[in-house]
């Protein structure tokens, strides 16, 4: 599987668990540092225009990665969304483009391994998104054996305790656990995180 397809695989994912979520779930706590569902949807929505605009060459406009507006459908708002950044990646010679990423540095990033940053960001993203509504998320196994060594080399540190840190610092995984979880552990999630009974 090439990293578009694998990045695909992702966002529809995402766009399934989103797609659950009723009026009255828009409010819930995520495993994201203080951002409630709908926070994470905004975040969410936000970066798949930034990078649909980085594909086009217009990454370096600070207007292509501000907060949307979701209005009174948040999950259609996302969808369409996915779709701008689905259409973009499929886009012929896109991978061997520069993408000017400036959340990450003022240096552009070769298509590929920007890709790879969306990519790892939309299985975590997904995995977010089904924990507070109490779903299971499905990916499929190659997804995530893909993603872990991305996950893993995610620089650790000082960086990953600011406040609002798309990635917390690692935590140490359970023995014997699985793909997934060794994943998540690596982005410092908790595997086993469920939403508090009251919110």
């Amino acid at each position: 599987m090439d990293i578009v397809l694998l990045d695909r695989t992702a966002v529809l994912e995402s766009v399934r668990v989103v797609a659950q979520a009723r009026p009255e779930d828009w409010r819930r706590p995520t495993p994201c540092d203080r951002w409630t569902l709908r926070e994470l949807v905004e975040h969410m929505t936000a970066q798949h225009h930034g990078f649909a605009a980085a594909a086009r060459g217009e990454g370096s406009d600070a207007g292509a990665w501000r907060l949307p507006d979701l209005g009174d459908d948040p999950a259609g708002a996302y969808r369409v969304a996915a779709d701008a950044v689905l259409d973009a990646f499929a886009a012929p010679g896109l991978p061997g483009r520069p993408f000017a990423l400036p959340e990450i540095g003022e240096r552009a990033v070769p298509g590929l391994r920007a890709i790879g940053f969306h990519f790892i960001d939309y299985v975590a993203h997904a995995w977010d998104v089904a924990a507070a509504l109490g779903l299971s998320v499905r990916l499929p196994e190659p997804v995530l054996r893909a993603a872990l060594p991305l996950a893993r080399a995610v620089p650790d540190g000082d960086a990953r305790r600011v406040p609002g840190s798309a990635f917390r610092p690692a935590v140490p995984p359970d023995e014997g656990t699985g793909t997934l979880p060794l994943f998540l552990s690596a982005l410092g999630r908790h595997p086993d995180w469920t939403p508090p009974r009251e919110w």
